[in-house]
């Protein structure tokens, strides 16, 4: 407890998410061991997080087994080696990205499964098989969730229809995703109110999930729950592909709902994360803020740090500007 800092007003509504190891493992294809991922989940446990998704339900077919980790998987005895029965508060949340899961065989019923959560991930052209994709879940007896991706490309009829669709579905929650890193505060206010409006009248839940590549996924995120965004993603020391996501150690700061507790997400830093950048390299780096700043996949700066040009930013802005 902090000694002569009283809590400020907080909003017990509020949940959050801790994606570290699904979005972290994008940058190693989900080659974490399972010491990392332990300590993920006990720092979610110990700090009061509400929700850890833990990876990927991806197909076999399209990801080989010898390239990408168990955690692009997540089978359940891979899960149930880190977390066991999970008798815990936490949940336990996987994504299934649409047309790369093969859900009717790889997502049974819950009442076999430690995961409690499947989050649906999805292109607005894509919006056909994740409905199917989240009655799938739904009807297995999980909690769904749609993840609707690139936002920052979608015209705003498309966005419309696709809201009216999602308010309409068995989902609890409709997250707004920044992708490319590429959305100001102002922009995430707009699209927190128009997801906040689609699913006035309902019982679900609106979610942000920022990435950092203009280093404003903590100011956007901050703004959604403003705006009234009850739902938050969040990364340890911001791991995320290319850029990163906003950081859980500044998020579980800024809430300051004494059921959150920061030391052991600092815990879960010093013992896991430190070392791991040694190996791994994420956050805002230049070519991620360049992608951002044209609203581009970062695809192509993660191609440009493993090259032998990885500094070069001119080039790399000047490739951009001319596309």
């Amino acid at each position: 407890m902090m000694a002569n800092a009283p809590w400020v007003n907080f909003r017990p509504e509020i949940k959050v998410l801790d994606c570290s190891i699904r979005d972290g493992g994008l940058i190693n294809n989900h080659l974490f061991d399972d010491s990392l991922v332990k300590g993920v989940y006990q720092a979610c446990v110990a700090a009061g997080v509400d929700v850890m998704e833990i990876g990927y339900k991806a197909d076999k077919k399209i990801f080989s087994p010898d390239e990408y980790g168990a955690w692009k998987f997540c089978s359940e005895d891979d899960v149930r080696k880190i977390v066991g029965d999970n008798d815990t508060d936490l949940k336990i949340s996987v994504m299934a990205d649409a047309e790369k899961c093969d859900y009717k065989n790889d997502i049974g019923p819950k009442d076999r499964s430690v995961i409690d959560v499947i989050r649906v991930a999805t292109y607005i052209s894509q919006i056909p098989i994740a409905m199917d994709m989240v009655k799938h879940a739904h009807d297995n007896g999980y909690e769904a969730h749609i993840n609707l991706m690139a936002l920052s490309t979608v015209q705003d009829r498309e966005l419309d229809e696709a809201l009216e669709i999602f308010a309409g579905s068995p989902a609890t929650t409709l997250a707004i995703v920044d992708s490319y890193g590429s959305l100001f505060p102002l922009q995430v206010r707009d699209y927190a109110k128009r997801f906040l409006n689609a699913i006035e009248g309902t019982d679900k839940e609106v979610a942000i999930h920022a990435h950092n590549n203009l280093q404003l996924a903590f100011g956007n995120t901050i703004e959604a729950i403003v705006a009234g965004v009850n739902r938050v993603d969040a990364t340890m020391n911001g791991i995320g592909r290319g850029a990163g996501n906003c950081s859980m150690e500044l998020l579980i700061s800024l809430l300051r709902n004494p059921k959150y507790n920061l030391r052991p997400i600092l815990e879960c830093l010093e013992n896991h994360f430190v070392p791991l950048q040694e190996s791994i390299e994420w956050g805002a780096l230049i070519p991620y803020l360049i992608t951002g700043h044209f609203n581009q996949h970062p695809r192509s700066a993660i191609q440009q740090r493993a090259s032998d040009k990885k500094d070069d930013y001119v080039d790399f802005y000047d490739h951009w500007n001319e596309v």
